[in-house]
Order: structure tokens, then sequence, then C-alpha cells
């Protein structure tokens, strides 16, 4: 008895008691492998979680010049003053109204670009519109803005075409309700080629046993594509959901900054641009803080929302 008591207490000794010395052992056998994540950690600790020390500066009054922490603590003031300010609110507005036109038409796009074009059998025509619908996605965002704004111009080609049937020619730039079309248009344009490539790949891991199971079956291409091509990549679609929930309020911050102007303020400002005009166009830091660090909370929330629910319905999520 004595003897098994011994040969415990040295079982005991000898086996890892914590998850941190288990965690020792298995970096120290793939030491290799590891030591890759190092530059990884080093960039996101340094302009990925460094920054969010200076969203401290939205419960303190910061002024230019003074201290980096804020000069005093104010507590909620500029959360108070957020809800108080009626141009928040409109900006709130159009945030939501372009992230949810932007979610029904861009988010889908893609995947009917890809379905779509996995039903194209000539391989060589296959490439080529492929080829052209990655283009714009290499475009300087300021490119894709100049484009637009030429084709939308007075003098533009669109409004060559409207000429010709309705004899009137428009300033659709300067239009606040031609704002939201002009901007899905020119996302479409520029990400349904380049999201495509994600679904694509996803397509090729489909096992075609699957298909030739269902030709035998008696299912037409709709079936299959139904039954079979859609739950296969039905993971991807996920994961792409949650990511681009994530990015919900941002709707495209440079592209709108680039388009919009004072007389389309009406539909298209939005939080971010809001955020760049109060915080750095008027020196107001602390208030543009207390507005990124809103809209960050709101997005945090709904990816893990997007997530929850997403665990609930498909059984498949990022965590």
């Amino acid at each position: 008895m004595e003897q098994q008591l011994v040969n415990s207490a040295k079982t005991q000794v000898t086996r890892p008691s914590t998850k941190w010395q288990r965690a020792k052992k298995v970096i120290k056998k793939d030491w290799q492998l590891y030591s890759l994540l190092v530059l990884p950690i080093i960039y996101f600790l340094i302009f990925k979680y460094g920054p969010m020390f200076g969203n401290i500066i939205a419960f303190r009054r910061f002024v230019p010049g003074g201290s980096i922490i804020g000069e005093e603590w104010v507590g909620l003031y500029y959360f108070k003053m957020l809800l108080q300010d009626p141009s928040f609110f409109l900006v709130l507005k159009n945030t939501l109204m372009l992230a949810v036109l932007l979610l029904v038409v861009t988010f889908p796009a893609p995947i009917i670009f890809a379905l779509l074009l996995n039903e194209v059998k000539n391989r060589g025509f296959k490439r080529f519109v492929q080829t052209v619908s990655y283009l714009p996605h290499f475009f300087s965002m300021v490119v894709v803005a100049g484009i637009v704004l030429e084709l939308v111009a007075v003098n533009g080609p669109i409004n060559n075409i409207v000429e010709f049937f309705t004899g009137n020619r428009y300033p659709f730039i300067q239009m606040p309700e031609w704002f939201r079309t002009i901007f899905l248009s020119s996302e479409l344009w520029q990400t349904t080629g380049w999201g495509a490539i994600l679904y694509l790949a996803a397509l090729t891991g489909i096992n075609d046993e699957l298909y030739e199971a269902a030709k035998i079956d008696g299912a037409n291409r709709w079936k299959q594509t139904l039954h079979i091509t859609i739950p296969g990549i039905l993971p991807t679609i996920v994961v792409l959901f949650i990511l681009n929930i994530g990015n919900f309020l941002q709707v495209g911050f440079e592209k709108v900054l680039l388009l919009y102007n004072p007389l389309t303020y009406e539909t298209a400002d939005v939080i971010s641009t809001y955020v760049y005009r109060i915080g750095i166009q008027s020196a107001s830091f602390s208030y543009g803080t207390a507005i990124g660090l809103f809209e960050s909370i709101i997005g945090l929330i709904l990816v893990f929302g997007a997530n929850f629910m997403s665990r609930k319905i498909t059984d498949n999520s990022l965590w």
C-alpha cells in the first residue's frame, strides 16, 4: 500500500500539472512553427491593439498640444453629447440604410456570379470573364472614384444616354437621391468578381461523385445547385457573412469620402465620414473618438450576434 502511494506521488510529479506547462511542452516540440507567429503578433500588438489605448480620450477632455491621454476626466460627457446631436442621428440613419443595401445587394452578388461562372464549360471564356471581373478590385480607390465621377458627370456617357431618351442632362453626383444608387453600382462593379474567388475555390472542393449520384437520381442542374452546390459552399458563405457584419457600419469610408460633397450630405454622410470631419477637420478629437468607439462597439455586438445566430441555425460559426 505504501509503495502504491509512492508510485502515485511520482506519477503526479512527472505529469504536467498546468495548462501553461503543457503549452510550453508543445511549443518546445514545434518551436520552428511557433516562431513564425512572432512577427504577426508584434504587428497586431503595435498597429492593432496599441492604438486601442487612444480610446481613453473618449472619456477625457483632449486638448491638442497637451497630454496624450487628455487633460481631465469627463466620464460619459461626449457620449451624452453624441445622443443630443441631431446630425449624428442623420448620419446613423444614412449609415444603416447604406449598410443594409450593401448587405442585401453586394453580398449575394459574388455568390450568384460564382454559381453562374461555375456552369460555364468553355474554359477560355471562363478565364476571360474571371480576369475582366477581377480587374476593378486592383484599381486604386481614387481611380475608381475618378471613373465613377467621369461616368456620371453632366457631360459624361451616362448623361449622353439619358439625353438621348429624355432630352435632359442631370448632375447626378450633386443630387442626394442618386448617391446610394451610384455608390451601390460602383461597389457591385468593383467587388463582385474579386468576392467570387473564395466561392469558386469552395466549389472546387465539392465531391464530383455527389453530382454523379444526383444525375443518376434524375436531378437537373437546378436541383443539383440547390441540394449539392449551395450546401457545399454554405460554410464559406457563413464565415464571409459574419466578417461582413463586423464591418457593417463602416460602409466603405474611402469611397464615400471621395464621392460625396456638401450637396449630398443628406443621404451620403455616414458615421465614418462624420468622425473624419468632426475629429480631424474640426479638431474635436475626444468627440470624434467617442463616435468611433460607439461604432466599434455596435460592430462587435453585431459580430457576436451573427456568430450566435449562425451557430444556432446552420451549425456553422467562426468560433
